[in-house]
């Protein structure tokens, strides 16, 4: 789909994918969404309806050339921002102000509506500026690696990816703040997202987002703020942790990272505890022995690994690790790919949780739970794949089977309540 205003030969465009559901994440066909530029006039420049799935075409959008968002010295905003208004019958109207949209990625804006009942304010979502071009505070130094010998502090017994992760959107201190319950890759994915332009070397993202995970799971083995008395996980202030905006656009990129390496965290030798991997942009804050965003990029661009880039700024013995336990998942990835010709209990399993999403996602065919891996059952995780924006390969890969695990279990569990 082409955008006819501001077109010309020097224009660079990205691409944004809006997915619409309910409050119960279920998704919302035929919704109208009007795309605006967030510039204070009313001009629509766009207008689509969301598909059986709740999702739209890929809609190309002019952005700022590439360059600037690859450029450390740069000081123009390097992303364009657009408003969307969502309409759907029976729902209260959704505006998100200010998604980001930078040249040659895709983006996916989420749009969650409640029933026009429901009178929900958060309907209305403001995504302020990224924090490599906004202003917001530097982070607290603190040791990279927790005592867990103090009389009373709360410790894990083992390295475990959690399901959800409370996020309190303020400082600690900040009664007021509210707490959301997030899905650990979700939250992973909106902070990468809001930490690094996805415009960047995939080795320099990789590094990125294994920091940022390790990070999060040091706060989730130690406890660290529920030992403080807190009643969350993690804060949403860059100040002590890092920066996780609710209701932010993410990038498909990231998003396929994440998903593909999500149970890693980086750790030490003969240290347990998910090392906590601080980090600053390396521009206008400095910090040694950190990693900085910047240079992590230039190292990306010199061909640099993910792990030589952590090493690079953390140190020769840092390692990544795997968690011992993924929850909230009936059951673990087999190991190997399933695909036409694989037979057994694991295809069972996978077969019935696709025929409890159908029910929800229409558009995936309803197939039969005999254990074999027949045509069907790959056309069947060919239109999954397709819905949830995984490579449509017809081919259970590890990141399709979490995604399905994911899927099946947020849908049985409402069907619970």
């Amino acid at each position: 789909m082409l955008i006819k205003t501001m077109q010309n030969i020097n224009t660079s465009y990205g691409y944004l994918i809006i997915r619409v559901t309910n409050n119960l994440n279920y998704p919302i066909a035929n919704a109208n969404i009007s795309i605006r530029y967030n510039d204070g006039t009313d001009t629509i420049i766009e207008s689509i309806n969301t598909d059986i799935s709740g999702n739209t075409e890929p809609i190309q959008l002019p952005a700022p050339n590439i360059s600037l968002s690859l450029n450390e010295e740069n000081t123009t905003r390097p992303y364009s921002e657009y408003n969307i208004i969502v309409n759907a019958d029976g729902y209260e109207q959704g505006i998100i102000t200010g998604t980001e949209i930078l040249a040659d990625t895709i983006a996916i804006q989420r749009v969650r509506l409640t029933r026009s009942e429901a009178g929900n304010p958060e309907n209305n979502i403001f995504i302020p500026e990224h924090t490599l071009y906004g202003e917001y505070p530097p982070k607290n130094p603190e040791s990279e690696i927790k005592p867990i010998s103090e009389t009373g502090e709360i410790v894990l017994s083992r390295v475990v990816v959690p399901e959800t992760i409370v996020v309190h959107d303020g400082i600690p201190s900040n009664s007021n703040a509210k707490n959301y319950y997030v899905s650990y890759p979700d939250y992973i994915k909106n902070v990468a997202s809001s930490e690094i332009y996805a415009t960047w070397p995939e080795s320099t993202i990789i590094a990125n987002i294994l920091a940022i995970m390790s990070f999060t799971m040091n706060r989730i083995y130690t406890e660290w703020y529920r030992n403080k008395g807190y009643d969350f996980t993690i804060t949403s202030s860059t100040a002590y942790d890092q920066k996780w905006i609710y209701g932010r656009n993410i990038y498909e990129n990231i998003s396929d990272i994440v998903d593909d390496i999500f149970e890693n965290y980086i750790s030490r030798p003969n240290v347990k505890q998910p090392l906590l991997t601080q980090y600053c942009d390396g521009k206008r804050v400095s910090c040694p022995n950190w990693m900085t965003q910047w240079g992590s990029k230039a190292l990306g661009d010199q061909g640099y690994s993910p792990i030589e880039i952590l090493r690079y700024y953390y140190g020769e013995d840092v390692y990544i690790n795997t968690a011992e336990q993924i929850a909230g998942i009936p059951a673990s990835y087999p190991g190997y790919d399933l695909t036409i010709g694989s037979s057994g209990d694991k295809v069972r399993m996978a077969q019935e949780q696709l025929i409890t999403i159908s029910e929800v996602y229409s558009a995936i065919p309803t197939i039969t739970a005999d254990g074999i891996y027949g045509q069907a059952t790959s056309n069947a995780v060919k239109t999954f794949q397709s819905v949830f924006g995984l490579p449509q390969t017809g081919v259970i890969d590890y990141k399709t089977w979490y995604k399905i695990s994911q899927i099946y279990v947020g849908i049985t569990r409402i069907g619970e309540l």
